[in-house]
C-alpha cells in the first residue's frame, strides 16, 4: 500500500522523556502504541513563515504506518499521512481518520 495523504489532523502523542521520540498516538479514545520510528526529519531551516519549524516522524504502529509532525511554533502534532496495515484496512483507522482525507 501506498501512504494516503490526508488535510492536517491534530492527534495527542506521548512521547519519551529521555530521546523525544514518539511512543504512543492519541486518537479520541483509542491509543496505538508505536512500534518503530523509521525515520526523523528535522526542518528548522526550510519551513513556510506561516508554519514555522517542525519535526516530522515516519512511525509504524499495529494500524499501519503514519507520517507525523510536530509544529514547534504551535506546539502541536498533526497527522499527515496514513498507510493502513494489510490487518487494518477494514477497520477503525479508515472510519475515523480517512474521512479527513485531502
Amino acid at each position: 500500500m501506498t501512504m494516503i495523504r490526508v488535510s492536517p489532523l491534530e492527534v495527542r502523542v506521548r512521547c519519551d522523556w529521555f530521546d523525544g521520540m514518539p511512543r504512543a498516538i492519541r486518537f479520541g479514545p483509542e491509543e496505538l502504541p508505536v512500534r518503530s520510528v523509521e525515520r526523523v526529519r528535522r526542518e528548522v531551516a526550510a519551513y513556510t513563515p506561516g508554519m514555522g519549524p517542525r519535526t516530522c516522524f515516519q512511525v509504524v504502529t499495529d494500524a499501519g504506518r503514519f507520517a507525523i509532525a510536530y509544529r514547534h511554533r504551535h506546539r502541536r502534532w498533526i497527522v499527515e499521512g496514513i498507510e493502513p496495515s494489510a490487518a487494518q484496512a477494514d477497520g477503525r483507522i479508515q472510519t475515523e481518520m480517512l474521512a479527513h482525507a485531502a
